[in-house]
Formats: structure tokens, C-alpha cells, sequence
């Protein structure tokens, strides 16, 4: 199985018509944070995927591309 979570993060955010900047906003991240996590370069943790996914109107499992 492959995680496709930074894909989806960005596929969701763009559906949603955010910014990065505007994601980070309202997550009480750092713009830097979302692109990181986007690039593949880090991933979100825990409590912050839940919250994405709860923003996002969507399962973790949706998410994470399980």
C-alpha cells in the first residue's frame, strides 16, 4: 500500500479553493509547514490529520489514500 497523503492534501485543498497559506490559517500552522507537507518533504502529525480530515469533510483513511 502505498500513502498518498501529500498528494491528497493538496488534490483536497485546491477542491476547497485554498491557499496554502489559507490552510495553514486555519490549522494554526506555518505556510512552510503545508508545503513541506505537500513537496512529500514531511508529514503532519497525528492530531493534525484529523483535523485535516475533519476540514476537509473527509475520513482519515480518504486521506491518508487508503
Amino acid at each position: 500500500m502505498q500513502i498518498r497523503l501529500s498528494e491528497n492534501i493538496r488534490a483536497l485543498r485546491r477542491r476547497r479553493g485554498l491557499t496554502q497559506e489559507q490552510l495553514a490559517e486555519a490549522l494554526g500552522m506555518t505556510p512552510g509547514a503545508v508545503y513541506k507537507w505537500e513537496a512529500g518533504l514531511s508529514q503532519p502529525e497525528l492530531a493534525v490529520i484529523v483535523e485535516l480530515a475533519d476540514l476537509f469533510d473527509t475520513s482519515v483513511d480518504v486521506l491518508l489514500g487508503y
